[in-house]
């Protein structure tokens, strides 16, 4: 059991990624099935942009690096869940999205998966849970 009260931590609420172009990462979010909750503007020339899944309360922020920092790809361990794997493979290549060829299915504990690129190149992945 974790010690909620002494660290007073309750849930993971925000991933933030790193992106170069907001509007077309909000575009790639959509066509995945996720809507925008919040675009903001901050600071001088900011904006404050969260995308979220139908269900659940985590949240992907999706900002522009810090000054001077490139954008570097990464695998970024953001799963998605779905119920019918199959289905969502076949609609997210319908839509254009950068999805693998085909799905993965290892067996034994090892959900089947896919995964997705960003046009940024950071990969995520879904998943159908046993």
């Amino acid at each position: 059991m974790s010690d909620v009260t002494a660290t007073g931590i309750r849930e993971i609420s925000l991933v933030i990624l790193p992106v170069t172009d907001q509007d077309r990462s909000i575009d790639f979010y959509e066509k995945l099935g996720l809507e925008k909750r919040r675009d903001d503007p901050f600071g001088d020339s900011y904006r404050w942009v969260e995308v979220y899944a139908p269900i659940g309360s985590t949240g992907i922020a999706v900002a522009p690096p810090p000054a001077g920092r490139p954008i570097e790809p990464q695998s970024t361990g953001i799963t998605f869940s779905t119920a019918d794997i199959d289905a969502t493979h076949a609609e997210l290549r319908s839509r254009g999205l950068d999805v693998d060829e085909e799905i993965t299915r290892m067996g034994g504990p090892v959900p089947p998966m896919f995964w997705v690129r960003d046009p940024d190149g950071h990969s995520l992945i879904v998943v159908q849970p046993l």
